[in-house]
């Protein structure tokens, strides 16, 4: 028997999307609850290195910046000292 027009036709749904979707939600919950301790840990030791290398950089940098402003002291008495030997001779 087929159905007049114009009336809706029952098709069966198909349940398994929504079914591997929730257990895709429930297993990548799981997973995460199981993994988070180890990623947390991992981050604060990754982060800890990156803040020491920071700092050894920090201190690099300052010490290069106190060398450099040492230099052009000297070099600034240097041309003064000339500058007064020009200037009196």
């Amino acid at each position: 028997m087929t159905n007049p027009p114009n009336t809706p036709t029952y098709i069966p749904r198909d349940h398994r999307f929504m079914i591997g979707l929730l257990a895709g939600t429930a297993i990548g919950a799981g997973l995460a609850l199981w993994l988070a301790p180890r990623a947390k840990a991992e981050y604060e030791r990754a982060s800890a290195r990156v803040g020491d290398a920071v700092d050894e950089l920090k201190r690099t940098g300052q010490g290069v910046r106190d060398d450099l402003a040492d230099a052009v002291v000297r070099g600034a008495h240097q041309v003064e000292g000339f500058a007064k030997a020009a200037k009196s001779a």
